[in-house]
């Protein structure tokens, strides 16, 4: 069983690195492969252009597919071993909607990311949004002990989430609904070289520290009382969790714009294939399979067989692969035994 996680686990980085190089090579423009060779190397490119597009274009992109795809899968898995729920996760729960109401009321008064402090707000907005989400559903998880109630109350609360979003669209100019409406498709090539310092530094502190819970989400597999039992103040540490997964989920929000089923697929994909829940090995699985897919996802919205020169949506694309998966953990939901 060890081998198996430890082939997962290297297979999972070996595919990254031959998807990253696989990501370089693709796109509107045909590049050799001698001069991505030469720019990777710190060479001297024979055509500056192509250069410019791999540096500047494609690096960008792909490391922020690969940071959005590990951060939001992290925050599912947080959210479904939070609320012992398989089918729980940032888009599902309402999380990616609150983000984008807080998005949304920051884009009416600046009208877009423009400059540093634009960035800066936007994320603070995002932040606030799922911030509010979250508070609502600790404070509906006191009241209810159900997790498929639970589940339901914030679907619900995503639509209300939704409904102030089209009112904000409906009163809001032209201009900034078209903004909107293009960010709100999903993109991972909006973060450009100025932006991804601050997004890669976001990204990489929240997951570190959601690395630092694992045992404690160990615990938490076993129950509330199980977890205060060993020490582990349980309501406390969900808060911590769910705050982190709310930070994760905003800050790709922000950028990226709300990418769906990443969150709440990758977690079943880890799962199967290491086998197990322990968290030591599955939140770096995670990780390491949601940027994956991340990735893959960039890939095929660049693609010119498919796009025809245009860049495909990501929520065009994150269910052609998510709806299959979670059909099977629908259908074999007694069998997967993810939370005994």
């Amino acid at each position: 069983m060890k081998n198996r996680r430890r082939i997962a686990i290297i297979s999972l980085a070996a595919m990254i690195a031959v998807t990253l190089l696989l990501g370089l090579m693709v796109g509107g423009v045909d590049i050799p492969a001698t001069i991505i060779f030469d720019v990777l190397t710190g060479g001297n490119p024979e055509n500056d252009i192509a250069g410019f597009i791999i540096v500047e274009t494609r690096v960008p992109a792909l490391l922020t597919a690969l940071l959005a795809g590990a951060a939001l899968a992290v925050a599912g898995l947080l959210m479904q071993t939070c609320f012992n729920n398989p089918l729980a996760g940032p888009s599902i729960m309402g999380l990616s909607t609150g983000a984008s109401v807080g998005v949304a009321i920051v884009m009416m008064i600046f009208g877009g990311m423009a400059g540093l402090w634009g960035q800066i707000a936007i994320v603070g907005g995002a932040i606030a949004g799922a911030a509010l989400i979250l508070a609502i559903l600790l404070l509906f998880s006191t009241i209810v002990r159900s997790s498929d109630v639970l589940l339901i109350v914030g679907i619900l609360i995503g639509y209300l989430a939704s409904s102030a979003i089209a009112l904000l669209n409906f009163f809001s100019t032209d201009q900034s609904v078209h903004s909107f409406v293009l960010w709100g498709l999903g993109t991972f090539s909006a973060v450009d070289t100025n932006a991804l310092p601050l997004f890669a530094s976001l990204c990489i502190v929240l997951l570190f520290c959601s690395m630092a819970y694992a045992k404690s989400l160990n615990a938490m597999l076993f129950g509330q009382r199980f977890a205060e039992n060993v020490g582990i103040a349980a309501s406390r540490v969900r808060t911590a969790l769910l705050f982190l997964a709310g930070a994760l989920t905003a800050v790709v929000t922000a950028w990226c714009g709300p990418v769906g089923f990443i969150g709440l697929v990758v977690p079943h994909i880890a799962r199967m294939l290491t086998g197990t829940s322990n968290h030591f090995v599955l939140l770096p699985a995670t990780a390491l399979c949601g940027g994956l897919m991340g990735l893959i996802c960039q890939i095929i919205s660049v693609s010119p067989a498919l796009s025809s020169g245009a860049t495909i949506p990501v929520n065009a694309i994150t269910p052609i692969i998510g709806v299959p998966v979670i059909i099977y953990v629908l259908l074999n939901r007694k069998r997967l035994l993810y939370f005994n």
